[in-house]
């Protein structure tokens, strides 16, 4: 249970980073499978799915609403440290995922989904650059249908390996606006001010909803591929998490670089690689 609320932390926190894929991390840390037939069987096998599924969620929502304002701060003070921290994650995850596809033969038709998902992935770094205008959240019939949908997009993003959700959430123009709205709505749960209280939930009701209703649909597709070509599908998956790091040290801030930093980053990546080996596997 405790594992599987750290992992849920890891995933979480990731969602939060632009660049960063909440589904790497699950791939890393040997959730992914799981996960997704936890998803997709939770009617037929509602009390094994449940084990896995509150832990794992509960562990990404207490990262999401209690690091939140930890991660901007490190991504903005110390940027190359914590990127190389989450670059040995992904890369602590590939010994992993190679043992999926250990004894298959490398050929052509394998390569294909590993080249188009690596660029993918580069090609959402490259994208990712401008992050556009803050959306309008004001409460109105036409921006709850906005959430909604915005909210299907992003748990798709979040939950495909390699592709960032929350830089997807940047791309659409929403990331900064739902990161203030969940630290807005902290604040007022702690002061009482319903009048905040019930502007947060104008915006996180129908984004959320939108979120567990895309999880499910995302899930389902992926289940279909996985039973259809699953060798192929774990190509694509290692192009995504080899692209990963390429397009978080291609996202990351260099302007302070310095030997110091260098030496911390070599640490961090360390750290990540070794939190990756611990918390993978089954």
């Amino acid at each position: 249970m405790i594992k599987q609320i750290l992992q849920g932390m890891v995933v979480g926190i990731a969602n939060i980073i632009p660049g960063v894929s909440g589904g790497t991390m699950m791939v890393a840390m040997g959730l992914y499978d799981r996960l997704i037939h936890a998803i997709t069987h939770l009617k037929s096998e509602f009390k094994e799915s449940l084990k896995l599924l509150i832990p794992v969620f509960a562990g990404a929502g207490i990262a999401i609403v209690a690091l939140s304002r930890l991660f901007e701060f490190l991504l903005t003070t110390y940027p190359i440290p914590t990127n190389l921290a989450f670059c040995g994650l992904i890369a602590g995850s590939l010994p992993f995922i190679l043992k999926k596809v250990k004894g298959h033969t490398v050929t052509i038709d394998k390569m294909i989904p590993f080249l188009i998902f690596f660029g993918i992935v580069i090609l959402m770094a490259l994208l990712g650059e401008t992050s556009g205008n803050s959306a309008d959240v004001s409460f109105g019939v036409v921006n709850i249908i906005k959430l909604f949908g915005v909210g299907i997009i992003a748990a798709a993003t979040m939950v495909v390996p390699g592709v960032s959700g929350s830089m997807m959430l940047m791309l659409l123009g929403y990331y900064d606006t739902i990161l203030k709205t969940i630290n807005d709505f902290i604040d007022a749960l702690i002061q009482f001010d319903m009048a905040g209280l019930a502007a947060g939930m104008g915006v996180l009701i129908p984004f959320g909803v939108g979120i567990v209703i895309g999880i499910f649909l995302i899930a389902k597709l992926i289940e279909f591929i996985f039973a259809k070509a699953e060798v192929h599908a774990y190509y694509g998956i290692i192009g995504l998490i080899l692209a990963s790091p390429v397009a978080i040290l291609m996202k990351t801030d260099w302007s302070g670089i310095s030997v110091l930093m260098i030496g911390t980053g070599i640490i961090t990546f360390a750290l990540g690689w070794f939190i990756a080996s611990k918390l993978g596997g089954e």
